[in-house]
């Protein structure tokens, strides 16, 4: 099991929906949430990266976060939503299918991801919490952005 991942217990989260499947993420890591806006593509880049949207004069790169987990995209709708998120200088918007509610899972209620059940390397889940019988996966913001298989994506401004 890879012990440099934290499980931050008793922080905030925001939950949300993706691809059938229940997430969170690290509430102060969240700048805003706003609806879908169709993103300018971008040459060369990476399938996950769907291209760029303006967030009020700065441009940040939009991610589909569906793909990057290796899960099937979602159709974008009505209730699409867009994540903007920063992580060690980082500012990303992430596409979710709707968000759900905000968390805050106790220290029992944390547990580490089964070794099985991830790819080495790869697994950008780190901790999982059970709400009323459902599995929800927080995500490792800085392990998702910070990749290795990919530099950084864009420089906060």
């Amino acid at each position: 099991m890879d012990t440099d991942k934290t499980i931050n217990a008793g922080v905030e989260h925001l939950a949300f929906d993706l691809g059938g499947q229940s997430y969170a993420i690290d509430i102060s890591t969240v700048r805003e949430i706003r609806g879908w806006t169709e993103p300018s593509g971008m040459p060369n880049t990476e399938p996950h990266v769907m291209g760029v949207i303006n967030l009020r004069g700065d441009v940040l790169p939009l991610l589909d976060l569906a793909s990057k987990l290796g899960l099937k995209t979602p159709e974008i709708n009505e209730r699409s939503v867009i994540i903007v998120v920063q992580a060690k200088e980082v500012t990303v918007g992430l596409l979710v299918d709707s968000v759900s509610d905000i968390i805050t899972p106790a220290d029992e209620d944390m547990q580490q991801p089964p070794e099985a059940a991830t790819k080495s390397g790869d697994c950008y889940v780190s901790a999982l919490t059970l709400i009323e019988d459902d599995v929800i996966r927080i995500l490792d913001l800085n392990a998702l952005l910070h990749s290795a298989e990919q530099p950084p994506l864009a420089e906060a401004s």
